[in-house]
């Protein structure tokens, strides 16, 4: 089934329902090593997005680990920011398409209409870096070279983050809703990531010198 951003209502929840059922399918697909498609331009986006978060996970692990040499750490270090850099462009393409579709259907914020202090991409990104978590929660739950009491405390922290995942796809459901109703207004933040950009960071242009 496509995306919709079209109509108000329970569109808003199937919607919020379908993002973070589609993160948790593509999380267990890629650690399979299978490939996952996306159908229409909004999950299409969400999938990207989705991607770098994963991708991310599996970088700042490998900086982590106690063997790492100096030169492989600056290796991740670089794939990180790429991947951040990434993650943090397709948070801004979500809520471009989103805030492009609601224009193009003429959904426009009634007078007054408040906005959120998150947008709809920003939380997008918070229900998939939860996906991942559940994930690797559930992992550790079962591993069978640890305790049972690491199992236990695991478990109960994996009904937490069910929860919060939960909570959190109800505020993406009623804040699609109100962006359709004109409740609330749409506005996309620029993050303006300056770490990347050689002309921002004096890091970079210092060491070109003058």
């Amino acid at each position: 089934m496509k995306d919709r951003l079209t109509r108000p209502g329970n569109a808003g929840c199937a919607l919020a329902r379908r993002v973070s059922g589609s993160q948790d399918r593509w999380t267990a697909l890629w650690h399979a090593a299978g490939t996952a498609g996306a159908r229409g331009p909004l999950l299409a986006l969400v999938q990207e997005q989705h991607r770098r978060n994963f991708d991310l996970w599996h970088e700042e692990d490998k900086a982590r680990a106690p063997d790492a040499t100096a030169a492989r750490i600056a290796a991740v270090k670089r794939n990180i920011d790429r991947l951040n850099q990434q993650r943090n462009d397709l948070i801004e393409q979500l809520d471009e398409h989103i805030g492009g579709t609601l224009a193009a259907r003429k959904l426009r914020p009634r007078p007054g209409a408040s906005w959120n202090s998150e947008t709809p991409g920003a939380v997008i990104d918070r229900l998939s870096i939860l996906s991942l978590k559940i994930y690797h929660m559930r992992e550790q739950s079962r591993r069978q070279d640890a305790g049972a009491e690491h199992r236990s405390k695991c478990r109960a922290r994996l009904v937490l983050l069910r929860q919060q995942r939960r909570d959190l796809a109800a505020a993406l459901a009623e804040l699609f809703a109100d962006l359709w109703a004109g409740r609330k207004q749409m506005k996309l933040y620029r993050q303006f990531k300056m770490y990347n950009d050689p002309a921002l960071n004096p890091a970079i242009y210092r060491a070109k010198g003058p």
